[in-house]
């Protein structure tokens, strides 16, 4: 299988569902936390950014999500809007939660951490009532993010998303973004990651995150072929592990296998490379290209995010990715 065919007829090609938060990076770079004094204000959550990132390489984008009725909540919002995403379906709670925040420290560009702040959160509010089947219907792509099923009533609004994508014939991609602070324990975790991923055609996700993933499954060589037939017997399609610096390995269900070639990078930081070649390697497959190809434009992508303070605002055109891969040789 070369690529994937995705539905032509509707006027959305892409919805998000799931985390919308604050993004606070560190400064004072090569510096612990204890030590930083002042940080830049972002947009963040991985589903958030790569929607964004998918706005940015020009496609037709919306979200599905709960804000907080704060001064946070309204600078998300805005932003989403000014980012051309459809915004409609961005609802307010009005129950007193707030919006996330995450705390982000750069010792090094090989060491960095977040410190996150998630309790009483609104994007986990987002109720069934709330998902709108007639957006999902009109989209080509439904991204789900891991974290949305963390608690309820969030859980359940994501099931109920992914029915819908289901009975219309909606692609779903399933980004595991296992974040442990979130959930109650490991068996919970792997228990709604599997209902997840077994409604999905593009699961993708690191071997950390695939183990959790199969806690309950017979893969203890921690086999990358054994974790992508374990999905291709559900609904996937395709099955991106990824290896950090080793790159990543892409698997079809025809049984092919694809590899992800590095770009050189001046790197920051190492968070938002995830959430940026999500973005560029969906954008490649809708684009009808190789899964190869996707996956190196993915691949430039995460090395631009990652040569840059934010992870949102630094989310690259396509003319800024073409560029990147022509500069290093690729092309």
């Amino acid at each position: 299988m070369e690529s994937i065919t995705f539905a032509a007829d509707r006027p959305l090609d892409f919805t998000a569902i799931g985390r919308l938060c604050i993004d606070l990076n560190a400064n004072e770079i090569n510096r612990p936390m204890e030590d930083t004094v002042t940080f830049t204000k972002y947009v963040g959550g991985s589903p958030a950014n790569i929607c964004i990132g998918m706005a940015r390489l020009g496609m037709k984008t919306s979200f599905i999500g709960k804000l907080a009725d704060d001064q946070m909540g309204r600078f998300i919002h805005r932003y989403l809007q000014n980012s051309g995403i459809d915004t409609r379906d961005v609802v307010t709670d009005h129950t007193g939660a707030v919006t996330g925040l995450a705390f982000t420290e750069i010792k090094s560009p090989e060491d960095c951490s977040i410190l996150m702040y998630r309790d009483n959160v609104a994007d986990l509010l987002l109720a069934p009532a709330e998902v709108n089947e007639t957006l999902i219907a009109s989209s080509k792509v439904l991204l789900v993010s891991g974290t949305a099923l963390a608690k309820s009533p969030s859980r359940e609004a994501v099931l109920l998303a992914l029915q819908y994508a289901r009975k219309h014939g909606t692609k779903v991609v399933l980004d595991i973004d296992y974040r442990p602070y979130t959930w109650a324990s490991t068996d919970e975790t792997a228990v709604y990651y599997n209902l997840a991923a077994e409604k999905s055609d593009i699961i993708i996700g690191t071997r950390e995150e695939f183990d959790m993933l199969e806690k309950f499954s017979d893969n203890p060589e921690h086999s990358d072929e054994v974790t992508a037939k374990q999905w291709f017997d559900c609904h996937a399609e395709i099955v991106i592990i990824k290896h950090g610096k080793d790159g990543s390995i892409a698997y079809d269900r025809n049984g092919g296998s694809h590899t992800s070639e590095i770009f050189p990078a001046k790197v920051v930081k190492t968070f938002g490379a995830g959430d940026s070649y999500a973005a560029g390697f969906i954008y490649g497959l809708m684009q009808g290209w190789s899964i190869s190809r996707s996956m190196s434009f993915g691949s430039a992508s995460a090395s631009i995010v990652i040569s840059s303070h934010s992870c949102s605002d630094a989310m690259p055109t396509r003319q800024q990715v073409d560029a990147y891969i022509e500069a290093a040789g690729r092309a």
